[in-house]
């Protein structure tokens, strides 16, 4: 077995944080998953019953305490899954703390499996807990857990979907989404995107999953985001600027299994649900 660069001794520390926002950073970030100007309750500050945040905006309050363990390899560091679970819709305005923990390191032999569960609060409210899963190529065989092994989702083979909406991406849409504070140059430098073996920039995955939450949000609760309880999602594929995403759902047992894919059917965010009220 080879040795782990990876701290292992980081498994339970923390790490806090805090994030002040004002709605020209809700607005920001809904028009960086697609928001359009007609949605006046997402982009509109004076809209009736005030401004509403897409819920996936815990992936970007979540980012202020987000931290890894030490000897990560960042060049071999992937974002696995991401699970998102609101207990109550985002302020137009206000300040989150933040608070991370390094929940677990799991031993996937060729790859370390990194846990970091991260929540917000709000004046004494609670109001988003957020998960991200990520794999470190090469720093696994150190002989830990492997983990639990994740329950398969796949939608029903010949079941038509309860909801599906498509949403196509501009060619802009990575350039607008890296203003929320993801400045990896693979989303916006054609040249670095080569080093990376892509044959131009890539989107980011949380705006894949944020596109993703924005048609759950649409198709399943007509708009109210306080209906929307917990999403978890797995990254499958690179979705380029330009390129149509489809979400779709089918009930299941009280929550709904998600897939999104592109317009060639690779799916790219897979093994997902959601539950909504």
């Amino acid at each position: 077995m080879s040795k782990s660069k990876i701290d292992l001794s980081s498994i339970g520390k923390t790490n806090e944080g805090s994030f002040k926002y004002d709605w020209k950073r809700v607005v920001l970030y809904n028009l960086g998953i697609g928001a359009q100007a007609e949605d006046l309750p997402f982009v509109y500050e004076k809209a009736k019953g005030g401004l509403k945040a897409f819920p996936s905006f815990a992936t970007i309050v979540g980012g202020s305490a987000l931290f890894f363990p030490g000897g990560t390899d960042f060049v071999r560091l992937l974002h696995g899954e991401q699970l998102i679970r609101l207990y109550k819709p985002f302020s137009p305005k206000g300040t989150i703390k933040t608070k991370a923990v390094i929940e677990n390191i799991f031993d996937k032999v060729k790859a370390a499996l990194i846990h970091v569960k991260i929540s917000g609060h709000s004046r004494g409210d609670h109001i988003f807990d957020t998960r991200y899963v990520f794999f470190v190529g090469g720093s696994g065989g150190f002989g830990g857990d492997p983990g639990p092994k994740t329950e398969p989702l796949n939608p029903p083979e010949g079941v038509e979907p309860d909801f599906s909406i498509s949403f196509q991406t501009t060619t802009n849409q990575a350039a607008w989404y890296r203003l929320n504070g993801d400045f990896n140059p693979l989303h916006i430098d054609p040249k670095f995107a080569k080093m990376a073996r892509q044959p131009r920039p890539i989107l980011h995955g949380l705006c894949t999953y944020g596109i993703a939450t924005r048609s759950i949000v649409y198709g399943l609760c007509d708009g109210d985001v306080s209906r929307f309880k917990e999403f978890n999602a797995r990254f499958k594929g690179v979705v380029f600027p330009g390129e149509t995403l489809t979400t779709e759902g089918w009930k299941n047992n009280g929550r709904y299994i998600i897939q999104v894919r592109k317009e060639d059917n690779t799916v790219v965010l897979g093994n997902a649900y959601a539950i909504v009220e």
